[in-house]
């Protein structure tokens, strides 16, 4: 008879309940063998729609659709047994209204079998965040600078330069808390705003680009990696596998063109 203890996977609750304590590690992932390996060390693991611009090519994820984060999204669960697995809700299957939002959110929660969805922006969402939450559906908010808004914000730019901005984030994050999302993420805000923010809050920040005081920290993976030739300027790189990868890719190369491949009688022998 085994005595080994069966895995618990983490939840949306108890994501909440680790603010102010022990930093919260989360990592992008989108497919089942890189989710394996982050599922041992984080706590959250996010199907991003930056896959799109990682995975597909997109130049933004604007273009991601529902059914490509629902299959990204299954493949995620299948790698994973611990880490609380969030799936981003992609541009146009939220604003419309809370009904349009909840039908989809079910649909990514049935389909994926994953413990909660993300959506971007902050007072504007409330109603909607308010809603999925009361119908069962976790939810992590998502405000500063929010990629799905790129072409009304102007590109990828840093949000909170000019003080006099901070009370429309801090009443983002002061109503998104309030509607009942479980954790928000603080993207691409100056540190101090980011800062202010979590310690105002009564629910976990995750910062990406932010502040170190965030109550966690989340990246994407490719860029942690080094898989992206240009990561942004707030990422610290921990591997060199773009590199690693074109080396190991070139020596194949080089060893199919002189037909120094073992026999298959060298091989089983």
């Amino acid at each position: 008879m085994s005595t080994e203890k069966p895995i618990r996977r983490i939840t949306a609750p108890d994501i909440r309940k680790r603010k102010g304590g022990e930093p919260i590690v989360a990592l992008t992932s989108y497919h089942a063998h890189t989710a394996a390996i982050v599922d041992r060390h984080a706590e959250v693991i996010l199907v991003g729609d930056s896959l799109g611009m990682v995975m597909h090519g997109m130049d933004s994820t604007v273009g991601v659709p529902l059914d490509l984060m629902i299959m990204h999204g299954r493949a995620v669960m299948r790698g994973t047994r611990r880490a609380l697995v969030v799936v981003d809700m992609p541009f146009g299957t939220y604003e419309e209204s809370p009904e349009v939002a909840f039908r989809n959110a079910a649909r990514i929660m049935k389909e994926t079998g994953c413990g909660a969805v993300k959506l971007e922006g902050g007072a504007r969402m409330a109603a909607t965040i308010r809603f999925l939450v009361e119908r069962g559906i976790p939810v992590m908010a998502h405000i500063g600078l929010t990629p799905q808004s790129v072409n009304t914000l102007g590109g990828f730019r840093t949000q909170g330069r000019d003080p006099e901005t901070w009370p429309v984030f801090e009443e983002d994050a002061k109503a998104v808390a309030e509607a009942g999302a479980f954790a928000v993420v603080l993207e691409g805000m100056v540190e101090p705003l980011a800062a202010r923010i979590t310690r105002r809050i009564d629910i976990p920040t995750i910062g990406i680009g932010a502040s170190a005081e965030c109550d966690g920290q989340i990246l994407v993976l490719e860029d942690m990696l080094g898989l992206n030739p240009r990561p942004p300027k707030f990422v610290k790189v921990y591997g060199r596998l773009l590199e690693e990868i074109d080396n190991a890719v070139s020596a194949y190369a080089e060893d199919v063109r002189a037909r120094r491949f073992p026999t298959e009688d060298e091989v089983y022998r």
